[in-house]
Order: C-alpha cells, then structure tokens, then sequence
C-alpha cells in the first residue's frame, strides 16, 4: 500500500530550507527510498510551509527514515522552523484516477511527439517489456529511444478503447491508427495506413510509472506492411 508523510512548519527561511531538501537529495541519491517530494507554502499564511512526500509503502518509508543523512537534515529542518514540525502519515486507500489520467496522458502525449513527458511522469529507473522489442529497455533514456523508432517511423495516435485499474496497476485497452512515413525496423516506408491493437500494463509507485507491459499484435502490423503474407 502507498505511504504518505505530510510534515507541516511554521518558518520564513523558506530558501534556506530548499537548499536542505536539496542537500538531502544529492546526498542519498541512489539509496533514499522516497518517489515523489513537493513543498509547498499556504497561500493565507507564508511561514506555513508543507512538505509532502510520497512512497510505495509504510516499509520503505521507515527505510529511508533511517538514512543517516535524513536524521541530520531533520534536525537541521528543526533549527529553521519556528517551532517543532509536525507529522502526518498516511495509507492510500485511494488513487486510481490518477493514475488512470497518467496512463493516458502518456500515450497521448507520446503520439504527439513529445517525449519530454516521459520524464515528468516515469520514474528514473522505469523498466519497460515491450514483447514486440528484444529485451527490456530500463530507464527514462532507453524508454524515449525505443518510442522514438515509432514517432519517427510512423504519424500515429492511440484510441484509448478501455482502462481498469487497481492497486498501484492500470491496464489500457488501445487501438493504434497509424500512417508509415519512414523505414521501421528494416521495413522501407510504405505510406500504408494501418491498425493495431494491444494492451497496456502500468504499474506506478510514489506517483510515477515504475515498470511495463506492452502486449500487442505484432505480426498483423507486419502483414499490414506486406512484411509477412496475410
């Protein structure tokens, strides 16, 4: 079950504390456990500042509690607060919607071309199994170059036909409608329109896409193409 911690402080060294939570992160890169940080600050009040920080659970969050270098930013944090903070910690009993809107947004978003949302909504080290590529392709970078060969290959939108999900999972029925302008994987451009239809399995964790399953009907795009006989 996700995990979220909401610390609350009163303080107006806002800047001094950013550049703590900036220590913080180049300090446990690699070993801090949490997926997802924002601070905020309340609009009536602007020493109220509220950190909000995510994980994938209960668990981890104690992992990364007992990071030697999150116990001294801690107290670091207490000496420009007004006073103690104050914790909150929550269990997500809800946040499928979400995760939905991401799921979508992706695939929209990756049909116009623009891969940059690639690395606002996946998770550094997202691992990816596409059955219709060899081997998984693992981080940001190896994701954009593998969807990169089909925006560069193909004008192409998805059609989201049906999206479940449950649990920290989303799975999207789609239909790709697609024109092919440029060789793809050997094949010389056809200028053929074709259909293909797959589903999609995203699992998030700390608010962002941590693994893939793309499953699709590869051997119909072929034979579209004139790849394979029909």
């Amino acid at each position: 079950m996700a995990f979220v911690q909401i610390i609350d402080c009163k303080t107006d060294r806002l800047d001094d504390l950013n550049r703590l939570m900036d220590s913080w992160a180049e300090q446990t890169k690699g070993r801090r456990t949490a997926g997802h940080a924002m601070v905020a600050t309340d609009r009536s009040d602007t020493k109220h500042v509220v950190e909000i920080v995510e994980f994938a659970s209960f668990e981890e969050a104690m992992k990364n509690s007992r990071l030697p270098e999150t116990d001294r930013i801690f107290r670091e944090m207490v000496a420009l607060c007004d006073e103690p903070p104050t914790f909150t910690d929550l269990d997500v009993v809800r946040d499928e919607q979400f995760n939905k809107a991401s799921a979508t947004r992706l695939m929209e978003e990756i049909s116009r071309g623009n891969l940059g949302v690639v690395d606002e909504l996946m998770a550094a080290d997202y691992r990816d199994h596409d059955y219709g590529s060899q081997g998984d392709a693992v981080g940001r970078a190896a994701f954009k170059e593998r969807c990169g060969g089909y925006v560069g290959a193909f004008d192409f939108t998805f059609a989201i036909e049906s999206q479940i999900a449950e649990g920290d999972e989303v799975a999207t029925r789609w239909t790709w409608h697609a024109t092919q302008k440029a060789d793809f994987m050997g094949v010389p451009s056809t200028g053929k329109s074709v259909v293909g239809r797959g589903t999609t399995t995203l699992r998030f964790a700390g608010g962002r896409i941590q693994e893939g399953w793309w499953q699709w009907d590869v051997m119909g795009l072929m034979r579209q193409l004139g790849v394979v006989p029909s």
